[in-house]
């Protein structure tokens, strides 16, 4: 099988696959191209409400694929970073959905979304140091204000990896299942996920991500949305409520 991103859209949730099983899911320069017009396609999909990014089988993603640094160290840390960079800025909830290894660049993708549940078991690594690669400005920031100064030095410094008790330790994940149950407790969330206002969860993100220039504008939505009077109404009758905003597509 050729290396890919698969992707399907069921209840509401996009589920992007990372499919190089002969290399434990290591991203090659192709699938990194793919990834940011994948993630703009969806993001416009007003059918999309929430996003999973996973890998097949029993590991999450080993990385870049070593063979695609021969050329141009530089070119394939861009592609990487640009992926991970329209990762972070889709506009609704992501979740990495983690079994096996999640390392060096499977770490860069999975930061990179909101949320991280993993299955025990599970191995966390941010290995540059390994090949003397100097690690992206954004990513080593990202990383820092994930797990804090000190836990992303440990991790830049050494490149060893740490387990999934750790990484739920140190904020790298948020939730840690046992074997089996990762699935299970995956869908479960994302059905709350997109049972939820869509206009608060694309304006909590923008807040806790950092952005401060857009208060007015989402208190503009805010005033206009009708979802906090439809959230009202809904608890008062006991019944789910039916929020109407929706994040406005690109085009």
């Amino acid at each position: 099988m050729e290396p890919q991103l698969d992707h399907a859209v069921t209840d509401s949730v996009a589920t992007v696959v990372i499919r190089h099983p002969e290399k434990r899911n290591a991203m090659t320069a192709a699938m990194w191209r793919a990834l940011p017009p994948l993630l703009h396609g969806l993001a416009d999909d007003p059918a999309v409400r929430a996003l999973v990014l996973t890998g097949e089988g029993r590991t999450f993603c080993a990385g870049a694929d070593i063979s695609t640094l021969r050329g141009s160290p530089e070119e394939a840390q861009a592609l990487a970073v640009r992926a991970e960079e329209a990762l972070a800025a889709f506009p609704k909830p992501t979740l990495a959905v983690i079994r096996g290894h999640c390392v060096g660049g499977g770490a860069q993708l999975a930061a990179a979304c909101d949320l991280r549940f993993a299955e025990e078991g599970a191995l966390f690594g941010v290995t540059p140091a390994k090949l003397g690669i100097v690690y992206p400005a954004s990513s080593t920031r990202r990383l820092a204000s994930l797990v804090g100064p000190a836990t992303a030095k440990y991790l830049l410094f050494s490149g060893e990896l740490i387990d999934a008790e750790r990484a739920l330790r140190t904020g790298l994940v948020d939730e840690v299942l046992p074997e089996g149950e990762l699935g299970k407790r995956a869908a479960e969330f994302t059905r709350v996920l997109v049972s939820r206002s869509q206009l608060t969860q694309a304006a909590a993100k923008e807040f806790a991500d950092g952005r401060t220039d857009r208060d007015a504008y989402w208190a503009g939505q805010a005033r206009g949305s009708g979802d906090a009077a439809e959230g009202v109404a809904a608890f008062l009758e006991r019944r789910q409520p039916r929020f109407g905003w929706g994040v406005p597509t690109s085009g």
